[in-house]
């Protein structure tokens, strides 16, 4: 029996317990996580293979640190972006969170360089994104890159490893409810784990399990914005006037024929695109490195669409979507702009004879416009002409453009201020998997602040 079982060891679950352990040290604590330790996991891609295996359990996103564990390890310093925090508490009271989180970052040995943090600096940026309409989110970057953040989260792990229960490679199954009280949860791997308290923070990767599970014990969920996109690659240099001073920029602009929101994400200066894969289905991402530097720089698109009733599948929604690409493409898609602009598929050909060549080199030459909806395909040309007004180039016909990116954290869980589950009591849910963050610093501020409310129990 325990005191807390904590389910998914991504930054929301990690912090959960760093948390507990500082609070209530006498407490018996389990982390459980369906992937491998930090230093076990492995990614064939990344070991040479050319072509995604489609591994059972995604080693890019399932294991100690989650799916930010490989990712450029970017911590944003503001309650702005990256979850939805501020819809439970004080925007004042998110900011302390931040900058706490911040802290136990900088004491496992993240870097001290912050990107963004004076306003001066990037001020003609500001100007040119408003005379393109678009709205530039001042938010201070801490950058990693994905070797550091390694480092700090195997920090993380055997800091815990002597003072809670951690279980590797073992799948939650079911939540264990009576009487609307939690009681633990089930594996299937055929054992049972009890617990006071169970904090939920599976990550996106597990998104869709959750859903499942609260729908099963009718726990109620509302939707978030379905986020559905590209990813973009293009030469460093037509970013780098703007990455060399913000690193990674929040552009958020509302296309002109539809009204929709399309934003840039997860900017990578030098990256490398990759696949992932969820449950089957690819999508894609990028990554970037502090030492490793490609001539390339990418980014997504993320068209965001909220819908209405009877619509409540946001996650099958995206799924679907992506599983279109993979249909065509074996995997993922990529495409010139200029391609996509003339009606025409790219070919290996096109591909080759580009001036900027594909840094996921398994992606199939396509037509996305066989893949997205009209509404999102077109958002995302608009979006790519308001781009270009600021950093031109970025609307060249070479642009790279691999799909599908797909965001699941679209279905969010209804949680009280404290981020308890309505219904159930002694339940609760935080992270990218439950809809209530949306990124690294946020998901880690929300496994602290539920962590504090338990100890206050």
């Amino acid at each position: 029996m325990y005191n807390v079982a904590i389910v998914g060891g991504g930054p929301a679950g990690i912090f959960s317990a760093l948390e507990l352990v500082k609070l209530k040290p006498d407490w018996k604590i389990l982390l459980i996580e369906k992937g491998k330790k930090i230093e076990q996991r492995v990614c064939p891609m990344r070991m040479g293979q050319q072509k995604c295996l489609s591994c059972n359990t995604c080693g890019l996103l399932c294991g100690w640190g989650g799916a930010g564990a490989f990712s450029d390890g970017k911590l944003t310093l503001t309650p702005e972006v990256g979850g939805h925090l501020v819809d439970y508490m004080e925007y004042k009271e998110v900011e302390d969170l931040i900058e706490y989180c911040d802290n136990i970052y900088l004491d496992h040995g993240a870097t001290k360089t912050v990107f963004g943090t004076n306003r001066a600096d990037f001020a003609d940026i500001e100007h040119k994104a408003t005379l393109a309409e678009l709205k530039l989110v001042h938010s201070p970057v801490r950058h990693l890159g994905t070797e550091r953040a390694l480092a700090v989260l195997k920090s993380m792990q055997d800091y815990l490893s002597d003072k809670i229960d951690i279980i590797n490679n073992e799948q939650v199954e079911d939540l264990i409810i009576e009487d609307k009280v939690i009681k633990g949860f089930s594996t299937k791997q055929g054992n049972k784990y009890m617990a006071n308290y169970v904090i939920v923070a599976p990550g996106r990767e597990g998104a869709d399990w959750l859903s499942k599970q609260f729908l099963k014990h009718k726990v109620e969920m509302v939707n978030n914005a379905v986020d559905v996109g590209v990813r973009v690659e293009l030469p460093a240099a037509v970013m780098e006037p703007i990455t060399s001073r913000l690193y990674e920029s929040k552009l958020i602009y509302h296309a002109p024929t539809f009204g929709d929101e399309v934003r840039t994400f997860c900017m990578n200066p030098n990256g490398e695109v990759v696949n992932e894969n969820y449950n089957g289905i690819s999508t894609v991402n990028g990554h970037s490195y502090a030492d490793k530097k490609t001539p390339n720089t990418n980014f997504a698109l993320l068209v965001s669409k909220k819908f209405t009733e009877p619509f409540h599948e946001p996650i099958k929604y995206g799924q679907h979507i992506a599983s279109l690409a993979n249909m065509l493409s074996g995997g993922i898609l990529v495409q010139r702009f200029g391609d996509l602009l003339d009606g025409r598929r790219s070919t290996p050909q096109r591909i080759k004879e580009s001036i900027i060549q594909p840094t996921l080199s398994c992606a199939t030459p396509g037509d996305l416009s066989l893949v997205l909806p009209y509404r999102q395909l077109l958002s995302i040309i608009e979006m790519l002409y308001a781009l270009d007004k600021i950093a031109p180039g970025v609307a060249s016909r070479y642009t790279l453009l691999y799909g599908i990116e797909v965001k699941f954290y679209s279905a969010r869980v209804l949680v009280s201020d404290k981020l308890e589950t309505m219904g159930v009591k002694n339940l609760f849910a935080i992270g990218d998997g439950a809809g209530v963050t949306r990124g690294l610093m946020q998901a880690s501020a929300s496994g602290v602040y539920a962590a504090r409310t338990i100890a206050k129990r």
